[in-house]
């Protein structure tokens, strides 16, 4: 009844711890999660702002910060990617010292990714650059972490050896705290090879450093490698001293996966010394924290996630609103610019236009003038040769007269050359070639008379016609019968004949249907 009773309390014991720490945990989980959410808030806009200004090397720099923020979260894939953002832009800028820092912190996340061929291989390229420069530190650095590297590939003799050329580095400067990382390294792996004494040996040496140097943390994984060290060699009780002593601490100081390992170790412990009911339950306290942390390493790694995600969502936000700003200046700027474009086209145009009817205008009023100026010239070209005629015909009229008078004289020995003078006279007066040119004249100042006249009669005859272009010209009747070398008498019966032709009704003046054609 008692062992029952002892159990009962033991397992009430067991869930009541189990429930403390779960609370614990969520309570630093959330916690955890909202600082990590405002970190990364800051170094995304410090991003931001940096590749703005195009300041490569601040932006290098908050890459490498986001790769460190995924690092810890063991969200490696981001992590690498940042850090591969960060090496392009260290080595745009040659930033040598910087580009040796980033290599190494690659290199880590391929090695905590069990990736060791590619870890080994960026740390080799990390050391060369601290070989270049110089620098001690980072050579002591980098060798530390190849060693490791080979360390987890089983080739623990290169192991030894770069651990080895790492402390000599780390002795030129008497740097308290890497010497301590080195000789826990070296202990590790002489544990790993079973040579446990000299493994105790670097662990103590180890320790002694990071007491002297206040590193509690590192104590916690060193005081535990000596409680391993101690089981290992058959010494339990003395394992048990060292392992509670880093359970402790690794509870002062709130590291759960110390915790873990050591309440792993203490399991193993109570097993080899039969003390099953301590073994078990610090097996399932070890198991526990452990699957807690993965747990909560998962949680990490979602709120990271999740976080990401909503940033990326409002600099999606963001980005899209201020393209979009940017597309709409633009559009104003170019219907702007289209508009005014289309004014002045337009301007231009209607400018050209004008310019044109303008000069339409002024062609056409040159014209004008140039035909006004043609038409006066061939009038009074019209009129003078129609004085012309009238001048010649009366001239050929007083001649007949006169020469009529001299037929009637007695003198008969001129009769004869006389009358054949006047019949030459008679014969000139009623050529054609003047009237031709008369016509010509008169049409180019009255165009398209003559086809007008037609189109009343198509009985009209050569006499016809030119009796209408003298009437057109608005000539006295004496001056008509002059140049047609007819009696007035005679142009009266023209008139009347004439009248006929045209079919005006009885009444209608004749001069004024010819001056109105």
């Amino acid at each position: 009844m008692n062992k029952l009773y002892y159990k009962f309390l033991y397992y009430i014991g067991t869930c009541c711890l189990l429930l403390i720490f779960t609370i614990q945990v969520l309570a630093q989980t959330n916690s955890s999660q909202t600082d990590l959410a405002g970190e990364f808030a800051k170094i995304k806009r410090d991003l931001n702002a940096a590749l703005k200004t195009n300041n490569r090397l601040a932006a290098a720099k908050c890459y490498e910060k986001i790769g460190g923020l995924f690092y810890y979260q063991a969200a490696y894939s981001q992590a690498l990617d940042n850090y591969f953002k960060a090496d392009k832009l260290f080595r745009a800028e040659n930033a040598q010292l910087n580009i040796a820092i980033n290599l190494n912190k690659i290199g880590e996340t391929y090695y905590h990714g069990r990736q060791y061929k590619a870890a080994e291989k960026i740390f080799l390229q990390s050391l060369n650059i601290y070989k270049s420069l110089k620098n001690i530190h980072g050579i002591a650095q980098t060798y530390g972490f190849i060693g490791q590297t080979y360390e987890k590939t089983n080739a623990r003799d290169k192991g030894v050896k770069y651990q080895q050329l790492a402390l000599r580095e780390y002795e030129k400067t008497n740097d308290k705290s890497g010497l301590a990382k080195i000789y826990e390294n070296l202990g590790s792996l002489h544990e790993d090879k079973l040579e446990l004494d000299t493994a105790l040996k670097y662990f103590t040496l180890a320790l002694e450093l990071d007491k002297a140097g206040n590193n509690r943390i590192a104590q916690i994984e060193v005081i535990n490698n000596i409680g391993d060290v101690y089981r290992k060699s058959g010494r339990y009780k003395q394992s048990l001293i060292y392992t509670h002593q880093a359970a402790n601490l690794a509870k002062e100081l709130n590291d759960q996966y110390q915790l873990g390992s050591a309440y792993r170790d203490l399991s193993k412990a109570f097993n080899l010394l039969n003390r099953n009911d301590s073994a078990y339950y610090y097996s399932e306290a070890g198991r526990n924290i452990f699957l807690e942390i993965y747990t909560q390493d998962n949680e990490k790694q979602m709120a990271l996630l999740q976080t990401l995600f909503e940033i990326e969502q409002k600099d999606n936000a963001i980005t899209r609103f201020e393209n979009e700003k940017i597309t709409n200046r633009v559009i104003a700027i170019a219907a702007g610019v289209i508009a005014v474009l289309i004014a002045l086209l337009g301007y231009a145009i209607i400018s050209r236009q004008r310019l044109k009817i303008k000069n339409e205008q002024k062609l056409h009023e040159q014209s004008q003038l140039n035909l006004k100026g043609e038409l006066e010239l061939k009038s009074k070209e019209l009129t003078s040769h129609t004085l012309h005629l009238i001048q010649k015909n009366q001239l050929l009229e007083e001649l007949k007269n006169k020469l009529n008078a001299i037929v009637k004289d007695d003198k008969r020995d001129q009769r004869k050359e006389l009358k054949q003078l006047l019949s030459l006279i008679s014969m000139n007066h009623n050529q054609d070639r003047n009237w031709e040119d008369f016509r010509i004249v008169f049409e180019q100042v009255h165009e398209d008379f003559f086809d007008s006249v037609k189109k009343h009669s198509s009985h009209l005859n050569s006499s016809d016609m030119r009796l209408l272009a003298l009437l057109k010209m608005n000539l006295s009747s004496a001056d008509i019968a002059t140049m047609l070398g007819i009696s007035q008498d005679s142009l009266r019966i023209s008139r009347y004949r004439l009248r006929k032709k045209l079919n005006l009704p009885e009444g209608e003046n004749l001069g004024a249907f010819v001056q109105n054609l």
